[in-house]
């Protein structure tokens, strides 16, 4: 049985926005087998020598297939298509393009959005440097939102691993204030939480993981 190593307690605030539910999405929507091994954060469970030999970097997510380690989301959801053969087309020239936007994802927009909550989360918000990192998230947001006019998902004509990543970078619906002012992006955003497999996932997780 595939090993999801995903949250069981996590800090209230991280709570619903996590990334192992990137990998469960996948699993749901794969219709994959799987197990989670539920991890303490407060407790530090990710700080143990036990948990280091699987991911040196301590975060989740890690997915253990049958002795085939894998981290890293982006990493993970690439495994389990390349597995399953869902959710990436098989050809040379689809699969390259659900490769362009997984990383388009998680370097080109995550980055800049990411690092601006952080800046301002730790008293950095007001500064000129966090006035840079908003400028920079908003006009990569607005570069996406010209490529989603027309387009119904990401990367292909097929709802793919690529928008799994894209949507849960870009707050999965838990906060729209990232994606409010880009209209394309929004209603992108809003089509792919709308999945079931989505709504399967993030209730299951509400359900199990605690807000310590």
């Amino acid at each position: 049985m595939l090993k999801v190593y995903g949250f069981s307690r996590v800090n209230k605030m991280a709570r619903g926005k996590t990334r192992d539910l990137r990998v469960l999405w996948a699993l749901e929507e794969m219709g994959l087998p799987y197990e989670v091994v539920g991890m303490d954060h407060p407790q530090h469970d990710l700080d143990t020598p036990a948990y280091r030999a699987l991911n040196p970097f301590g975060q989740i997510p890690v997915i253990d297939d049958d002795g085939v380690v894998v981290t890293e989301s982006g990493a993970i959801l690439l495994y389990l298509a390349r597995k399953s053969g869902k959710l990436m087309p098989r050809d040379l020239a689809g699969e390259a393009q659900v490769l362009r936007w997984c990383v388009a994802a998680l370097n080109t927009i995550e980055v800049p959005i990411l690092t601006a909550w952080f800046v301002d989360l730790n008293g950095g918000k007001g500064t000129q440097g966090s006035d840079a990192l908003h400028q920079w998230g908003d006009m990569r947001l607005k570069q996406l939102d010209g490529w989603l006019a027309g387009r119904e998902f990401v990367a292909t004509d097929e709802f793919t691993v690529a928008d799994i990543l894209m949507t849960h970078v870009l707050g999965a619906g838990t906060d729209e204030s990232v994606v409010k002012d880009h209209p394309n992006v929004l209603a992108f955003q809003r089509r792919c939480i709308a999945r079931p497999a989505w709504k399967k996932t993030f209730d299951a997780y509400c359900d199990r993981v605690e807000a310590a």
